[in-house]
């Protein structure tokens, strides 16, 4: 029995090894920043940046554990399609649902609870998310 929990512990630790040379999941480029929002307000503009920025917009920081699969196959998973959603830094392209997006705030949507778990000052407070909720309303609701 402990030969087989070893055997089986080897095979998992080889699989996660052999996977971090598989190519997906390790483009963390930011392209470069085109017609980026212009917010109503600075702290508005902060607390979208702390709750939105690293997966609607060209400015993600990308956390160390995005380089280990299969954790990276999923962040860039996330980042890129937040990006095509709505992109705070390319605001020249249509993006047909950007309306939603303080809907999605008000719903406790967005920011994504794994996401907040991971970032903990993506957590918006309660006076904090009716701020932002007005400030994309401003920014891209009414597109």
């Amino acid at each position: 029995m402990l030969r087989k929990i070893v055997s089986a512990i080897v095979m998992v630790v080889g699989v996660l090894a052999l996977i971090q040379v598989l190519p997906f999941g390790h483009n963390h480029t930011n392209p470069p920043i085109g017609k980026a929002v212009s917010w109503p307000d600075q702290q508005s503009h902060e607390l979208a940046v702390r709750a939105c920025y690293d997966c609607h917009s060209n400015q993600t920081e990308w956390p160390w554990y995005s380089n280990v699969a299969p954790l990276s196959w999923l962040i860039q998973k996330d980042v890129d399609e937040g990006r095509s959603k709505l992109n705070f830094s390319e605001m020249d392209k249509p993006y047909r649902e950007a309306n939603k997006a303080s809907d999605l705030v008000r719903k406790g949507d967005m920011p994504q609870w794994y996401y907040v778990m991971l970032h903990p000052s993506a957590n918006l407070s309660a006076d904090e998310k009716p701020r932002l909720m007005q400030a994309l309303d401003q920014v891209v609701g009414k597109r």
